[in-house]
């Protein structure tokens, strides 16, 4: 069986055989617990683990004191949140999100709603990209925290971090970012970006699904946070449980080799990204959603007008793999809350296609997905 060809890298990526070697001997041979604090094989797992959290520390200009390993950016994303509404409750009940954030983000902000605490939703504009004004005019006496992702997961739009982060602290307001589709694909730098929280994730680029981490700032100023799983006081107390060092080891290797290579790898994305924009062109009624190129170089989400959305999804299925949305949501027949907050009709955001473009795909993969695309809407149309 022939497989179709992977541009779903938003979604996940496959784990790279050089991630993959570095994370075998921690499953067998060096395979003790880093909280065994009395032999050698708790030991070997503990230097493993220090290692690798400073590797990743290192990669976002933080101290390794900052990463609390979660199971993944959902995780790290409900810890932040919820976190910090436990730990400055008695400062304000009111946070700061954007309508187009992730349901990891949405979520755990409507259930704080259902506790009492506001919740501000920041609309985008036609390109994803949010008002700073409206930022600024949203900044309450009581806001205790503002929650703004790097880059969207479904059109791939960077927002201006580091300008949000200095209005957050010139009105001395915690702000985090989920940076799990951007980590690896732009420098990160939280310093520089004036981030308090940042939520990481591996599997988006090239590492082991089931790992991530919560940057949390110590100074200036240094953060609180609520713990959320309670049982053993790892991390700090701020995350129990078993450490899961082949995936922390995994993670790091990712990190490493994602920004090692990150200039020359971002570049082939470009291009390739562009080829299949070019060709897509030769449609007409087609939408770049998104901002043109204040983006992930990786992403490319086109709608497609007087398509039927659920015929174009079948035709493309032997061919290649693609979403209509964030693969977090999937299970849900609503359209992508994103594409309608940028003003799409149900309709169009049903005919519309995210392309996801990584580190293993070709020219030759491009060209074949651009003709069967091509082919199909003329075809459905």
């Amino acid at each position: 069986m022939q497989r179709p060809i992977y541009l779903d890298c938003h979604a996940t990526t496959p784990v790279d055989e050089r991630v993959l070697e570095a994370m075998l001997p921690y499953f067998r041979e060096s395979f003790g617990n880093a909280a065994s604090v009395g032999h050698f094989y708790g030991w070997e797992a503990e230097a493993a683990v220090k290692l690798a959290r400073e590797a990743i520390a290192n990669a976002i200009n933080a101290t390794p004191d900052e990463i609390i390993f979660t199971s993944g950016a959902t995780e790290a994303n409900n810890l932040a949140l919820k976190g910090i509404a436990e730990a400055y409750h008695q400062k304000g009940r009111h946070i700061i999100t954007v309508q187009t954030e992730h349901s990891a983000v949405l979520d755990p902000c409507t259930y704080l709603q259902s506790l009492g605490f506001e919740i501000t939703y920041l609309p985008v504009k036609t390109d994803g990209l949010i008002d700073l004004q409206k930022l600024k005019d949203a900044i309450r006496t009581d806001t205790i925290l503002v929650s703004v992702m790097v880059a969207n997961n479904e059109i791939g739009v960077i927002q201006p971090i580091a300008e949000i982060g200095q209005i957050c602290h010139d009105r001395q307001v915690l702000f985090h970012s989920d940076a799990a589709q951007a980590i690896g694909k732009i420098p990160i730098d939280v310093n520089a970006m004036q981030v308090d929280l940042m939520s990481l994730t591996a599997h988006k680029i090239y590492g082991a699904k089931g790992i991530g981490a919560l940057y949390v700032r110590r100074r200036r100023p240094r953060v609180n946070l609520a713990p959320q799983l309670h049982g053993g006081g790892h991390e700090r107390g701020m995350r129990s449980g078993t450490l899961y060092t082949p995936q922390i080891v995994g993670f790091a290797k990712a990190l490493e080799l994602s920004v090692a290579s990150q200039a020359e790898e971002q570049q082939k994305a470009l291009d390739l990204r562009e080829h299949l924009w070019q060709r897509l062109s030769e449609l007409d009624r087609i939408i770049l959603n998104g901002h043109p190129t204040q983006r992930l170089v990786g992403n490319l989400n086109v709608s497609f007008m007087g398509v039927n959305g659920a015929a174009l999804m079948l035709a493309l299925q032997p061919v290649v793999a693609v979403s209509s949305g964030s693969a977090c949501t999937s299970a849900k027949t609503a359209p992508s809350h994103v594409l309608t907050c940028l003003g799409h009709s149900k309709e169009l955001a049903y005919a519309s296609i995210r392309f996801g473009i990584g580190r293993f795909n070709t020219f030759d993969e491009i060209e074949t997905v651009a003709n069967h695309v091509i082919a199909s809407v003329r075809s459905i149309r």
